[in-house]
């Protein structure tokens, strides 16, 4: 699923590419995803014109001048792409193509978990799939403090309390892995015995590596390319992510090997040497 980095990345791909355009004409070739597509939905967006655009977690919002906003979310293996122009030939998967006034924007969703709805733009932070999101990690009110007071009455692994949305959004499991590695915090601690510094050092680093991620565009590890088709080339920078057997990186760790367990379900990559 692609996470924070790679969903700024695609808000600002189509964003340059688009900009504020008109949309001509929108088909919805299939309406089942994790929410159905309301069949009202071309009639709500076909002829306003783009005002903004934002992330809003892993969700891109696209507000329009008729008061109305798209949600839209990549679900697991959801791409958008962008033409000059509608392509004459579609390829497998595409279900959404968009029309605008300055280019094209399909999206490919295999799987079909992503999320395509409208919703008027005063009620977008009380939308479902929004309203119990938590703190963005780039704002201002995320420190030590605020983690600390979220993680103190947890017992889940720390891990695993960093990929919980309602705390931090936007935080999936390749950057949870980065993060606690650049802190130097075992990823199997339980929350509630992080310290107020070791928070402090989760901030740190969460916005340092996202941001850094943002810079290189993204991971692409298997269906995310940027809307151009482009790679994003952070994995090249992982420092424990997938992998496992490697030495640890780290120049002060001379003994350390990066091993993998299973947290909730997901791949959790570590050093049991340097992270304690």
């Amino acid at each position: 699923m692609p996470e924070l980095p790679e969903v700024e990345t695609v808000k600002n791909g189509i964003a340059g590419f688009i900009g504020c355009a008109k949309i001509i004409n929108v088909e919805i070739r299939n309406r089942q995803f994790r929410e159905k597509i309301p069949e009202t939905t071309e009639s709500t967006i076909i002829g306003a014109s783009i005002v903004g655009y934002q992330r809003i977690g892993k969700y891109i919002i696209v507000n329009l001048n008729n008061r109305q906003s798209i949600i839209w979310h990549l679900g697991m293996s959801g791409r958008i792409k962008t033409f000059e122009r509608r392509p004459a030939k579609l390829e497998k998967h595409d279900h959404i193509i968009i029309e605008t006034s300055e280019g094209c924007l399909i999206y490919n969703d295999p799987r079909r978990f992503g999320l395509f709805i409208c919703t008027p733009t005063a009620k977008l932070k009380s939308a479902k799939c929004l309203c119990n999101m938590g703190i963005d990690p780039f704002d201002t009110k995320l420190d030590a403090n605020f983690l600390k007071s979220q993680l103190q009455k947890k017992k889940t692994p720390i891990k695993v309390a960093l990929l919980d949305q309602n705390i931090i959004t936007g935080i999936g499991n390749i950057y949870a892995s980065e993060i606690l590695y650049a802190s130097q915090i075992s990823p199997l601690r339980p929350a509630d015995s992080i310290t107020r510094d070791e928070c402090a050092r989760i901030v740190e680093n969460t916005r340092k590596i996202l941001q850094k991620a943002i810079d290189s565009g993204g991971s692409t590890l298997r269906d995310y390319h940027k809307p151009d088709g482009s790679l994003g080339y952070f994995q090249n920078m992982h420092c424990v992510y997938n992998k496992v057997g490697q030495k640890c990186p780290d120049c002060k760790c001379t003994d350390g090997t990066i091993q993998k367990t299973i947290q909730a379900g997901r791949s959790t990559f570590y050093c049991p040497v340097l992270q304690k």
